[in-house]
């Protein structure tokens, strides 16, 4: 996985998709506003930034000749299911989805409003992704992977292209870890001069505690975040692209943390957005990101699927 199948992967889903916009703005945190700019990636098709990697994937599959009738399968606590509905939709093909019985009700609706086949197993993503496999074996589906696949990893690191092409000069990046398809992708795409954070739960940490040990670890979860950033050990794609990258680094935050962040936003900004998206957000309010002279201070805002009533 390289800066090439990033491009690769715009190529293939250029003029399929929308093009998120920035917002210049400036975020409240401990040491007084500071100047940021969002790229608004909720406003992706399907509320999130994963229907990016879901259509590299499959249309890669399909120029390839290995997309068949039984079209697409995907285990996911729910936005990357999310994602593959939409990118099944865009193509034309079918989708099953496994989800743990622990998604939200807001994510599962929407994928069968998407048409997707959900099949509800188990309590975490592991439960569910070990089913999938199974499920993807018996039917020939194309199986999709949250997270951990190259075509998805690539497909999502082209918010990195964009973002270096509406905002001028070098880029401090911050966004939300789960199991690190984002993460990976970005750092696949990064330029000279470019930084890049990523920002987790303290309850949901698979970046830092695989940087801790040296490698992916199992990782328990307990967090408010944990239905977004579910993944329960960082993706090997994801750490073979960050470990030893002086330019790529590790935030954690606190479910406090991560609530007013998202509070804040609503207040500030008027925007709404899942609790594993406000930890980016959180990573800044709390001084522990901080803007510097020789950049510019970014926050990808990757979801929004989330139930008003939160």
């Amino acid at each position: 996985m390289d800066g090439a199948a990033v491009s690769a992967a715009r190529a293939r889903i250029d003029g399929r998709l929308r093009r998120t916009p920035i917002l210049r703005s400036q975020l409240s945190t401990v040491n007084g506003p500071v100047d940021v700019v969002f790229k608004l990636e909720y406003l992706q098709f399907g509320g999130c930034f994963k229907v990016r990697g879901s259509l590299n994937a499959i249309v890669h599959a399909q120029r390839d000749g290995r997309l068949t009738e039984a079209g697409v399968l995907v285990a996911s606590g729910g936005n990357a299911a999310i994602g593959a509905a939409w990118a099944a939709q865009l193509v034309g093909t079918a989708c099953t989805v496994v989800v743990p019985t622990t998604a939200p009700e807001v994510k599962v609706n929407v994928l069968r409003s998407l048409g997707a086949q959900v099949h509800l197993v188990g309590d975490r993503y592991a439960h569910a992704a070990q089913a999938a496999l199974g499920l993807a074996q018996e039917r020939g589906a194309l199986a999709l992977h949250a997270y951990d696949l190259p075509d998805v990893v690539a497909g999502a690191g082209t918010i990195g292209l964009e973002l270096a092409e509406d905002v001028d000069g070098p880029l401090t990046t911050v966004v939300c870890v789960g199991g690190g398809g984002l993460l990976g992708g970005l750092t696949a795409a990064l330029r000279p001069g470019d930084r890049l954070v990523g920002a987790e739960p303290v309850g949901a940490s698979c970046l830092r505690q695989a940087i801790d040990a040296g490698r992916p670890v199992p990782v328990a979860l307990d967090s408010v975040a944990s239905d977004s950033l579910g993944a329960t050990q960082l993706g090997e794609i994801c750490w073979g692209l960050v470990a030893g990258r002086s330019e790529v680094r590790s935030v954690v935050v606190g479910d406090d943390d991560i609530l007013a962040a998202r509070a804040d936003l609503w207040r500030d900004q008027r925007i709404i957005t899942e609790h594993g998206t406000a930890a980016a957000v959180a990573a800044v309010t709390t001084g522990q990101v901080r803007p510097q002279p020789d950049s510019t201070l970014c926050i990808v805002l990757c979801g929004a699927n989330t139930a008003l009533d939160l």
